[in-house]
């Protein structure tokens, strides 16, 4: 039986990753390991709570000696490294938490790992440490693109543009250039992850993904926040002019990913995972206030006057863009949704889920929101 710890699988992505694992893999044994910070919401995994390849531990990932137990205690094969602190905003008002939690906690798995997977007769052979990062690490591209190719981009457009002006996007290769604490952290421990393989021939992967969105979505990110805000009639506060540009996953895709990778990915290699999917964000959020307005049964664009300009966020790159090919000829994944049918399932569920949206607003992220952008 594989025994696999997923971390921060009570946040966005991991607890689609969770829920993916668990119902797929009956005979795996999955551990979520999440230290339930704000992000963390043990409600976004309900419906499998009950299943009896499922284990959930409160734990920080930072804490050495309970990763290191917990590796002894469960028989770990496999770990799926995800939790992390992930919105930019809070790492350049609180810089020490993200190395924290995204450096020294992913040095502390790497080591229990390590020592405990060293003391195993077979040591290596079958294990493998999985570590999700972002397009972030990169830094950012020119905002040119080819004549008669302009975001947003459709999957074909997309391909042409790859093939013509394979620099404008992130590749595998791509030298790190990070710009905020945010993307710093993350790239530190990206460079952790790559020398325990070096130095030591631990079984790593790591992978480079851009924007998630779609269902259990942390609202002080910008889908699910303008979503909510839309509903009550909020203003939606934009960077800048909205001109930066960012590439679109849907999160499910992203867990598909993720789960072939780690079972069919090659060792000591990094894979980029996009949408192929590049949007302004002012360009999205008109997109999001018609979807919103159509299912509540507004006029399509009536909210558009609570786009709300703000001052740009310091160090904001203007444009990410992954290459996902190398993943696409070596094992076979490409993006299932488009992103108006990805934004049409999003804007449904939120809709839907109300109740999950309000438990967390009317807690602590309605101050962080009053402090970020003033009162409402």
């Amino acid at each position: 039986m594989k025994s696999i710890i997923i971390t921060g699988g009570a946040g966005f992505i991991g607890s689609h990753v969770v829920r993916l694992f668990v119902n797929k893999y009956p005979e795996y044994r999955i551990i979520n390991v999440d230290k339930l910070t704000y992000a963390g919401n043990l409600a976004n995994l309900k419906d499998i709570e009950d299943k009896p390849n499922y284990r959930f531990v409160k734990a920080d990932i930072c804490d050495f000696d309970t990763m290191y137990a917990l590796m002894q205690e469960e028989q770990v094969t496999g770990i799926i490294h995800l939790a992390a602190e992930s919105h930019v905003d809070r790492s350049i008002k609180d810089p020490f938490t993200f190395a924290r939690t995204n450096v020294m906690g992913t040095l502390s798995l790497l080591q229990a790992a390590k020592l405990y997977w060293e003391a195993q007769p077979e040591k290596y052979e079958g294990k493998r440490f999985y570590h999700i990062s972002t397009d972030e690490v990169y830094g950012a591209l020119e905002m040119t693109h080819p004549e008669g190719i302009t975001p947003p981009f459709s999957t074909q457009a997309s391909s042409e543009h790859h093939e013509a002006y394979g620099e404008d996007f992130f590749v595998e290769t791509t030298k790190y250039n990070p710009h905020s604490p945010y993307s710093a952290s993350k790239a530190s421990s990206d460079h952790f992850v790559r020398a325990f393989h070096d130095t030591y021939g631990m079984p790593t992967i790591v992978t480079n993904c851009s924007n998630n969105y779609g269902p259990y979505q942390f609202p002080e990110k910008l889908i699910p926040l303008f979503i909510n805000n839309i509903r009550h009639r909020k203003p939606l506060p934009v960077y800048g002019k909205g001109e930066n540009v960012r590439d679109w996953l849907y999160v499910e895709d992203h867990a598909r990913a993720i789960d072939l990778i780690f079972h069919q990915g090659t060792i000591a290699e990094t894979y980029n995972i996009g949408g192929f999917n590049e949007w302004k964000n002012i360009d999205i959020i008109k997109v999001v206030i018609n979807t919103v307005d159509r299912l509540l049964g507004r006029a399509e664009g009536e909210d558009m006057d609570l786009i709300t300009y703000v001052t740009d966020r310091a160090g904001h790159d203007m444009r990410y863009a992954i290459d996902s090919r190398k993943l696409q000829a070596e094992l076979g994944w490409e993006p299932s949704l488009q992103f108006e049918e990805g934004i049409e399932k999003t804007v449904r569920w939120y809709l839907d889920h109300q109740e999950w949206m309000d438990n967390i607003t009317s807690g602590e992220y309605e101050k962080y929101y009053d402090d970020m952008y003033g009162k409402r």
